[in-house]
């Protein structure tokens, strides 16, 4: 794996997000986010068809017992490119991942989360960074969350890049762009919270390029979150020693 850090990329870099990017799929993974999903596909749409590229959006419904399946149901009237993937039960956060990485068709890949806590604008100002890479891993300015969930997130990304010899600044920011051929040559087994480090663990190991971008975190307006849920923190711990298991021995 080789990183940079970004910023030089974006100064240097006049090549248009359009030049580099001609074909993105984006998806949402939600949870019981019926408050968030249309703003969120709403200004997705605005986003993707100003740069003028061919797209999908994709709402992964994670089993949402509230009217989340329904409404993005109703988004897809409104354009033939957005796409709903139902998940029948609460799988987890990895197994939504995964579902929006098998269902994108497009050349690239780009997810953020359905509770519009990124800003979806700032999603032009990355995609001329693939050219130099392979996975676009961004992370949070100015983290809008309590001391201990700031906290617990800098312990948690210090220990996986120890056991995986990684340097990434947050491995669980939800704002990344990958090359899609990536998933057709790597396996993923997380269904929880630790997806975002098997995938990068796993494309390190492979030799896949990463380059690191900031971007920034806005306040949750409606919904609640699930990360602190100590049932996903100790099933996070489980998959976390079992990849580490899996990968020190070339699985």
């Amino acid at each position: 794996m080789v990183e940079s850090d970004g910023h030089d990329s974006v100064t240097n870099n006049k090549i248009k997000a359009q030049d580099v990017v001609k074909s993105l799929s984006v998806f949402f993974p939600c949870y019981n986010e019926q408050e968030n999903v249309t703003r969120t596909v709403e200004q997705a749409l605005d986003v993707l068809k100003e740069l003028g590229i061919d797209f999908e959006i994709i709402i992964v419904n994670d089993g949402s017992a509230d009217n989340t399946g329904q409404i993005a149901d109703e988004l897809t009237h409104r354009d033939d490119r957005i796409k709903v993937v139902h998940h029948p039960r609460n799988l987890g956060y990895g197994s939504a991942l995964q579902s929006g990485f098998k269902a994108a068709s497009k050349e690239y890949v780009f997810y953020t989360d359905g509770d519009g806590q990124f800003d979806i604008k700032e999603l032009p100002g990355i995609l001329p960074l693939i050219e130099n890479c392979d996975i676009v891993s961004c992370y949070r300015i100015n983290r809008q969350d309590n001391i201990i969930r700031k906290i617990n997130a800098k312990c948690w990304t210090t220990l996986v890049c120890f056991l995986f010899k990684m340097k990434i600044r947050d491995i669980d920011c939800a704002f990344k762009l990958y090359k899609r051929e990536i998933f057709d040559n790597i396996k993923l087994t997380s269904t929880g919270a630790l997806i975002d480090t098997e995938v990068l663990a796993r494309a390190t190991r492979k030799g896949y390029k990463i380059i690191q971008k900031g971007v920034h975190h806005l306040p949750r307006v409606a919904g609640a979150q699930t990360g602190a849920n100590i049932k996903v923190i100790l099933r996070a711990f489980k998959e976390l020693f079992k990849l580490h298991k899996q990968i020190s021995s070339g699985n």
